[in-house]
């Protein structure tokens, strides 16, 4: 009886933990939506009250933001970075993470062990040498900024698809060579269907990242080609300092909106893609 109360206990404690940690997550995401259909002023002035009478101003927020800030162009060209980057990772360090797999020496140690250390290195490290370099380069453009995200998320994918191609099979990959696939064909036709679970997880990960990310873009790119969050920054940042706050909490809530929903859709398959390769079959 002792030991029942105990276990009701703990599982009530638990709930009551996790509604706690659910509403603290929530609650700054509804306070944006809620602030979004607020005057400006009131954002400011009273960020936490309902927006009713005087405070309420419908969708004005929203119009004046896209107008303002050039959204949809913005929104294509994050679009385009976010599905090109993500699929450049995937492809570039799952054959990676095969090739250190599958061919043991001394240089393919050393390279994951130099993938692994790059993911404790701070970006704010090696910003201002990035910066040199891309612009030395001419990365500074929506292609070129490819290749930086591929450098600077690469060492988590490498080690998350590292872990999963421990656990295929050698035999399998022996088959498709004594059936007379190339390598290449091996991997596309073979290995790369069976990464599915870590590939989309990854694909989540980086896509978040890449969406959202507001200092890479800004550093690279600039004004002259805008992701969503530098537009929202740079419109409604006004002269001496001044913020729309209205319209830059309408914007936010317009930029989280399709992150939010690919997660949503994608969620189910984080678990089964970090787990796949924790256990060596």
């Amino acid at each position: 009886m002792i030991i029942e109360k105990n276990r009701t206990a703990a599982r009530t404690f638990q709930t009551v933990l996790l509604i706690a940690l659910t509403v603290l997550f929530i609650f700054p995401i509804l306070l944006v939506f809620m602030n979004s259909f607020k005057s400006r002023l009131y954002v400011s002035t009273d960020p936490f009250a309902l927006p009713r009478g005087e405070m309420f101003v419908g969708l004005e927020n929203y119009i004046r933001g896209i107008t303002s800030s050039g959204f949809f162009a913005s929104f294509i060209r994050s679009v385009w970075i976010t599905v090109a980057g993500v699929l450049l990772i995937i492809v570039c360090t799952s054959m990676t993470a095969w090739y250190i797999v599958r061919v043991k020496s001394r240089t393919t140690r050393i390279l994951y062990y130099a993938f692994t250390f790059s993911m404790i290195v701070p970006f704010q490290m090696v910003m201002y040498t990035m910066t040199f370099v891309v612009n030395r380069l001419s990365f500074d453009n929506v292609f070129g900024i490819l290749f930086v995200y591929l450098g600077f998320g690469a060492g988590l994918t490498v080690f998350m698809f590292t872990g999963f191609i421990k656990a295929i099979p050698l035999e399998v990959e022996e088959a498709a060579t004594i059936d007379g696939c190339s390598p290449l064909q091996t991997y596309f036709l073979v290995v790369f269907p069976m990464l599915k679970p870590t590939a989309i997880t990854v694909a989540i990960l980086q896509a978040m990242w890449l969406w959202n990310d507001y200092l890479l873009p800004y550093l690279i790119l600039g004004s002259d080609h805008k992701t969503v969050p530098v537009a929202i920054q740079l419109a409604m940042q006004g002269a001496y300092g001044s913020t729309d706050y209205g319209g830059f909490m309408a914007m936010l809530v317009v930029a989280i909106v399709p992150i939010i929903a690919f997660y949503i859709s994608s969620q189910k398959y984080i678990i089964n893609g970090v787990t796949a390769g924790a256990v060596k079959g």
